[in-house]
């Protein structure tokens, strides 16, 4: 063999790369990172200083800085209130002058039969909102997103988008005019000669009633997230699954939902953990129609409690019990989502 097809046959070999074999670099071989993950000597991490980050994203910071206002003022400031749940709060006399009762008031919410009325409430509408409403949004995102016009897609938008907008005051007049003792429907019924329905007095129906009309309001404005998830799923993928012969249900049920899988748990994590909260003017609004209770729930148990009867301290320790509980949910659902292998709200951060 010539010393030319010597060169060439190393060259040859040496440009294959045997199976299994582990790439070489020029750093130190074997070295591993916290993580167990091998790194290259040859690409050095960099950590980038607090200064740098503020002048690259300080237009960023400065854009936040009304929300962050906002939260302080409005939400963060308040909870120091709560103070008021372990004394007898007396107005006239403030924070520093009430008498300090330690857990009295939890322990008279115990033995109050209207709290557990409240209670039960909002626990059956929660559960009414949570099977009836959740998969709304869901649905109306996958009816838009298989619309083809583009005109009809934004008028549909637009149809539904447009109740979220309108108060509550708005809405329950709305369904008075419609479902009320004096509304279109009874008005119809009569002049058949069939008896009426107390669709707005009804305490018995009254849950089916909200979740309806929460549907009605805000399952459009839902819809929206849904539909930013479905643009972030590759186009390519229904393409591929076209060609093999899937039809659209296929599709929908083999890269759609799965698409979407982060997000839902998302969203019912979130709504897991505002369970509690079912709304506050929705039913004041209608409390006197069909009565405590149907209408009682843990909000309007707070305000009626705490703001109307003068009950300051009673009110504010409903209001903390709620709260605690929905973080207490929040924490439970985010643990079962990290156990089915979905990231959740907040992971733990894996060390360095």
């Amino acid at each position: 063999m010539s010393q030319l097809q010597q060169e060439s046959a190393e060259q040859l070999a040496a440009s294959v790369e045997l199976p299994g074999a582990a790439p070489v670099s020029e750093g130190k071989p074997g070295k591993k990172s916290g993580k167990g993950h091998q790194q290259q000597a040859d690409i050095p991490l960099r950590k980038i200083s607090w200064r740098t980050r503020l002048g690259r994203d300080w237009q960023m910071l400065v854009m936040m800085v009304p929300g962050v206002l906002f939260l302080a003022l409005f939400f963060y400031i308040p909870i120091l209130g709560n103070v008021i749940a372990f004394q007898d709060y007396q107005p006239f006399l403030g924070i520093s002058g009430s008498d300090w009762v330690g857990l009295q008031n939890f322990v008279d919410l115990y033995f109050n039969p209207d709290f557990w009325v409240a209670l039960r409430n909002t626990i059956v509408l929660a559960v009414w909102q949570l099977v009836l409403f959740f998969p709304v949004p869901l649905g109306l995102a996958l009816i838009v997103d298989s619309l083809v016009s583009n005109k009809l897609r934004r008028w549909f938008q637009s149809l539904v988008y447009l109740p979220h907008f309108l108060s509550w005051v708005l809405v329950i007049a709305l369904f008075q005019q419609v479902l009320g003792g004096a509304g279109l429907v009874n008005n119809t019924m009569r002049d058949l000669g069939l008896d009426t329905i107390p669709f707005m007095t009804n305490p018995e129906t009254f849950p089916l009633l909200a979740t309806i009309q929460l549907v009605w309001k805000d399952a459009g404005w839902a819809m929206i997230i849904f539909l930013a998830s479905l643009a972030s799923i590759d186009g390519t993928l229904y393409e591929a699954a076209a060609a093999d012969g899937a039809g659209r249900w296929r599709r929908m049920w083999h890269i759609t939902l799965p698409g979407l899988r982060s997000i839902i748990v998302l969203l019912l994590i979130l709504r897991i953990g505002d369970i509690l909260s079912v709304g506050f003017e929705q039913f004041l609004l209608q409390h006197d129609a069909v009565g405590a209770g149907a209408a009682e729930v843990l909000d309007t148990f707070t305000y009626f409690a705490g703001i109307v009867g003068g009950g300051w301290s009673a009110g504010a320790a409903a209001g903390l019990a709620k709260g605690v509980v929905g973080a207490l949910l929040i924490f439970a659902a985010n643990k079962v989502a990290h156990r089915l292998g979905e990231p959740g709200i907040f992971q733990k951060k894996v060390g360095s």
